[in-house]
C-alpha cells in the first residue's frame, strides 16, 4: 500500500497535516493496542468519539494520550463524548466544548471544537459522534456546519462517527458544504464497521474546499498496524487522512 505523506511545512507556508478520527469506545477494549494503532498512524490531530466520560476519565484520556506521545487538547466528559488529541507540533488558540440539545430518550450530544495553528496555517477542528435517531441525527449535520463556519477561520477540519451511511441524509447534509475526504481522495481501505467484517462507511473526516486531500482511509496494511490490533482496540476502524492547508 502507497503511503501517505509525512507531516510538514511546505516552502510556500502550507501545512500537510495528518488527522485521524476515531470511535475508541470508552477505552473498554484494549487501551495497549488502540495505542499503538494511533502511534502509528503518526498523526498531528486525533479527532475521539467515546472518550471515557465517567470515573477518572481525564485521567483515562491523559494515559491514552501520553501512550501515543500526544497531549489533550479538549473535549471527553464536557463535550459529552468527542475529544480531540493533537501533537506539540500544534499551537492552540481557543477551544470550546458544545452540548447539544438533548432529546428526551436519546443520548447527549455535544461536539469538541478547537482552533489551532500549525506554523502560519490557521485552522478549526471539530469532533463529532451523531445521533442514533435520524431526525436528530439530521438537525446536529446543520449544527455541525454552524459551529464550524462559526469558528472564524478560512480552512476547518471535522471528523467523527455519523452513525450514517454516505447515502444518508445528514451525511449528505455534511458532504454538499465540505469535502467527504474518502469520496475526494480514496486511500487505504473505506468500510469502518463493524468489528467482525466492516462493511459500512459510518465514520468519516471532512474538510473545506479550500484544503488539499492527498488520500483518506482506513489504514488497513499500514506499517506499524495489525489486524490483531484494530480488532482489539475498539469495535469501529480508524480514518487517517493527509491533509493540505494552504497558509492564510
Amino acid at each position: 500500500m502507497e503511503l501517505l505523506p509525512n507531516s510538514r511545512t511546505e516552502p510556500d507556508g502550507s501545512a500537510l497535516v495528518r488527522v485521524l478520527s476515531y470511535n475508541i469506545r470508552s477505552m473498554r477494549d484494549d487501551p495497549q493496542a488502540l495505542a499503538r494503532v494511533i502511534t502509528a498512524c503518526a498523526p498531528d490531530l486525533v479527532l475521539i468519539q467515546e472518550a471515557p466520560r465517567f470515573f477518572r476519565w481525564r485521567k483515562k484520556l491523559a494515559r491514552l494520550a501520553r501512550a501515543a506521545n500526544l497531549v489533550i487538547l479538549t473535549g471527553g466528559a464536557s463535550a459529552a463524548g468527542p475529544a480531540i488529541l493533537c501533537d506539540l507540533r500544534a499551537t492552540v488558540e481557543r477551544t470550546e466544548d458544545v452540548l447539544l440539545p438533548l432529546t428526551p430518550g436519546q443520548h447527549r450530544r455535544g461536539f469538541a471544537t478547537a482552533v489551532v495553528r500549525f506554523g502560519g496555517v490557521r485552522v478549526g477542528v471539530l469532533s463529532c459522534h451523531l445521533s442514533l435517531q435520524k431526525d436528530e441525527r439530521y438537525d446536529q449535520g446543520g449544527m455541525l456546519l454552524d459551529r464550524l463556519a462559526g469558528l472564524g477561520v478560512d480552512h476547518a477540519i471535522a471528523g467523527g462517527d455519523l452513525n450514517e451511511r454516505p447515502g444518508g441524509r445528514a451525511f449528505a447534509r455534511i458532504a454538499h458544504t465540505l469535502q467527504d475526504c474518502w469520496a475526494t481522495a480514496p486511500w487505504g481501505a473505506e468500510h469502518t464497521w463493524t468489528r467482525d467484517a466492516p462493511h459500512r462507511r459510518i465514520d468519516a473526516i471532512f474538510a473545506t474546499k479550500g484544503i488539499e486531500v492527498l488520500g483518506c482511509g482506513v489504514p488497513l496494511g499500514h506499517p506499524g498496524i495489525t489486524d490483531a490490533d484494530l480488532r482489539a482496540a475498539t469495535d469501529h476502524l480508524p480514518v487517517l487522512a493527509a491533509l493540505r492547508i494552504p497558509a492564510n
